[in-house]
């Protein structure tokens, strides 16, 4: 289903929002859902209807009931809106300090030389790391380039830099998962409902300053980890050199 679309027609949404017809209908009963716009004999939906459906669905898995929801949405129509009530906004300022810089094809070959390929090319697509734009090249990071060109050239292997990042992009996520459930469980969800303005505004201040403490837990964790593999490593190459430790 392209997202991009303007409009939907009912059995459409559904199927974008991931959603049976008969719950969407029952949303629009309960008046959760705006009603569609009418031409001729069609009912036509938009995005704002797909955003709403994602919304009340998130807001369901997370143990919210309809009329709970209701009440939410009833706030939003007074002026405040339902992503401010319950206390997203701290998920809108981007945690990643990406600098997107565009980039030739002759300057990815001149940092990359034979390493570039379909291939590669195609993995860090998927991975996020490149837009492809007709002859335009886009990196979504200017720090991660560098880094990468910075790997290559100590003799590491691109594609090989490419298949650990797979690793590290779904470390990091179980981490950052770890990391809201905690807000969420602890923060977020011991707000009354509908919280005041003076509330979201205290829990957008909490996070805000939790941001260089998350990073530095994971700093700290990260280092942990290499100082115990590098200790096991370095005892595996002196077993098998038989070089005695340090001090030995």
């Amino acid at each position: 289903m392209d997202e991009t679309r303007a409009e939907y027609r009912v059995e459409e949404l559904a199927a974008a929002a991931g959603v049976p017809v008969r719950t969407l209908r029952y949303y629009q009963e309960r008046r959760l859902l705006p009603p569609p716009v009418r031409r001729g004999r069609t009912a036509w939906y938009s995005t704002a209807h797909l955003d709403r459906l994602r919304l009340i669905g998130e807001l369901v898995e997370r143990g919210h009931r309809l009329d709970g929801i209701e009440e939410l949405f009833a706030a939003a129509g007074q002026g405040r809106d339902v992503t401010e009530l319950l206390g997203y906004e701290w998920t809108s300022a981007p945690w990643a300090e990406q600098t997107p810089t565009e980039i030739s094809p002759a300057e990815l070959a001149e940092l990359f030389g034979e390493q570039i390929t379909d291939e590669t090319l195609r993995e860090a697509v998927e991975l996020g790391y490149l837009v492809l734009d007709g002859d335009r090249v886009l990196h979504t990071s200017r720090r991660l380039l560098d880094a990468t060109a910075e790997l290559v050239r100590a003799g590491i292997p691109l594609r090989s830099i490419l298949a650990i990042s797979w690793e590290l992009e779904a470390a990091y996520d179980r981490m950052a998962f770890g990391f809201v459930q905690l807000v969420r469980t602890h923060l977020v969800d011991r707000l009354p409902e509908p919280p005041t303005h003076a509330e979201l505004e205290r829990l957008a201040a909490v996070v805000d300053r939790l941001r260089p403490v998350a990073r530095t837990v994971a700093d700290e964790h990260f280092g942990r980890a290499m100082d115990r593999r590098i200790t096991r490593e370095a005892a595996e190459l002196r077993a098998r050199l038989g070089t005695p430790p340090p001090g030995g």
